[in-house]
Order: structure tokens, then sequence, then C-alpha cells
């Protein structure tokens, strides 16, 4: 039985018996066939160093790892259907790792781009345009920026914020994340003044009165939404002069995480303040100790150039 008919009774298999759908049967095809067709004498009689080499093929033609891990996948059931069927007597995908796939930076601002944020923040929310309506929106939107840099909150926390945060005026907070999970939180001294100066011009709005929400709006929910305070945000960035396209609620709450492991803060501690379940969450911030630990070296150790 050549290659091709091997193909062809693994995929009857994966039809039959695991009720494989259409289009997960067409794709195993195409990778089988591709793989086929790139190694000499065909799939079915592949060594260990005839997949591997080419994994390095279509590697180097630009395909990306997840890819590359996906014709593994399909490449390695195809061997463990010919050893279980006794079509081969051993498994030469026993060996081979699966392509890295990697985890992309998150995107985050340096602390120049974050001073300028926030003091373009400052400055609209001291001397806000001629109409109410604009002057209570930059007061608000300072307050929403100079929270978030703060705090670090996931988008959705600090929109539905309870007004009883700013009414109390503490240095901590607690607030119910993913899961329903609590934790506290820091509140610098600069975003409990935006607080306090935001809840002062709430409270003279007859409509927000009995609202039990920080930002309160005519919405499903009652709060803000999310899609309000991304816009706003942005337009706050382009008036910074900052790009857009660097910017988000969620961009922020990265510069919260990568500002506090530049100046020194635990990667534990870290991954407490954002509310991050398994500390492997919080790794993807570990360029930033690393760059940390570099200079750290470079300053201070004896033969440091």
């Amino acid at each position: 039985m050549n290659s091709a008919a091997r193909i062809e009774a693994f995929l009857e298999m994966m039809s039959a018996e695991r009720g494989a759908a259409e289009n997960t049967l067409s794709s195993y095809r195409r990778d089988l066939e591709d793989a086929s067709a790139g190694i000499g004498g065909g799939l079915a009689g592949a060594t260990s160093a005839d997949i591997r080499a080419y994994l390095d093929d279509i590697a180097a033609r630009g395909f990306a790892a997840t890819s590359q891990a996906r014709k593994l996948s399909a490449i390695r059931q195809f061997f463990k259907f010919l050893y279980a069927e006794g079509l081969r007597g051993d498994d030469p995908t026993g060996t081979l790792d699966s392509p890295k796939k990697g985890r992309p930076l998150p995107k985050t601002m340096s602390e120049a781009d974050t001073g300028r944020l926030l003091d373009r923040a400052a400055q609209e929310a001291m001397d806000p345009p001629m109409h109410d309506g604009d002057s209570l929106a930059a007061l608000r939107l300072q307050a929403l920026v100079e929270v978030l840099y703060a705090t670090g909150l996931r988008v959705s926390e600090l929109v539905g914020l309870p007004v009883t945060v700013a009414q109390r005026d503490d240095r901590f907070f607690m607030v119910r994340g993913k899961g329903n999970k609590e934790r506290m939180v820091p509140l610098s001294a600069k975003a409990r003044t935006a607080m306090r100066t935001w809840l002062a011009a709430r409270a003279a709005v007859p409509a927000f009165a009995d609202s039990l929400f920080l930002f309160p709006a005519a919405s499903d929910s009652g709060y803000l939404s999310r899609q309000v305070f991304a816009r706003e945000l942005k337009g706050l960035a382009a008036r910074a002069g900052i790009a857009t396209a660097k910017i988000s609620p969620h961009v922020l709450r990265h510069a919260f995480a990568s500002h506090l492991l530049q100046n020194g803060a635990d990667l534990r501690a870290v991954q407490q303040l954002l509310g991050h379940a398994d500390i492997s969450t919080t790794q993807i911030y570990t360029h930033v100790l690393e760059e940390r630990l570099v200079r750290l070296v470079n300053d201070h150790h004896p033969l440091a150039d």
C-alpha cells in the first residue's frame, strides 16, 4: 500500500470511527499530502530525519509556528494510525518536538508617553471647553485614566466601579474580577484627587444621583461602556501627540505592570495586582525582568564595560 492509499485509509478511519467533520478531513488531507509530496519516497515510509527536514523546509518557506504545529499534529495522528493498524512497527514522530508558538509581547507605553497622556488629561480637566458637557467629560476622562494607570484594572472592572470606592477615599480598595474573585488594588494620590474632583462634578448631575456606579451612563448596564471609554482615550492620545494605534485601555493596563517591574516590583506582586490566577499569565512580562537584570549587571558588576 503506497502513501496515498494509506492517507486515504487514515481519512476513512477519522470519518467512520471518530466522526471527523468535513473541514477537519480536508485540513488533514492537505497537510498529509503536502508532507508526502515534500518527503522523498512519500510520507508512509518517512523516518524521523525525513520529517524533521520537512518541518525545517516549511519553516524556511515562512510558515508560521502555528501552521507548523498543525501540520506536525496531522502527521503524528497519521503515524499513530499506521502503528495501531500494524502498518508500521515504529512511530517516527515520537522524538520530534512541536514548534514553539511563542507568545506575542503585550503592547505597552513608555513612561514618557504615559506621563504625556496623564498630563494632557489633567490639563483638559483644569481648562475644559466652554460647554458643560465637555467639562464633565474631561473630568470623567481624567479620573478614568488616572485610576486605570494607578491600579492596572481590566477595563470592564474600571468602568463598572461602584461609587463607594470614591466616597471612601481610601488608599486601597477591593475589586471583584474574573471568576468572581476579589483582590486589593492601590490608589495613588493623583488618582484619589482625580476621583474626588469627578465625584463632586458627578454630584451636580441630577440624573446620576441614584446611580450605584462611579461612572454612570444611560446604558443597559447603567455605567459607561468600554467602547465609549476606548474612543475617548484614543481622542486624548491624539491630542497628546501619541499615535492612536498604540493606545487602548488594555495598553494602559500593560503599562501599569511593565512600569512596576521596570522599577523593581516583584513578579508575584504584579500577578496579584493584575488579578491573574496563574503566574504563567503574568510571565508575558518576563522580557521586562530580563532587561532589568541586564541593566543591573551592566551598572553594578565590577567587570562590566
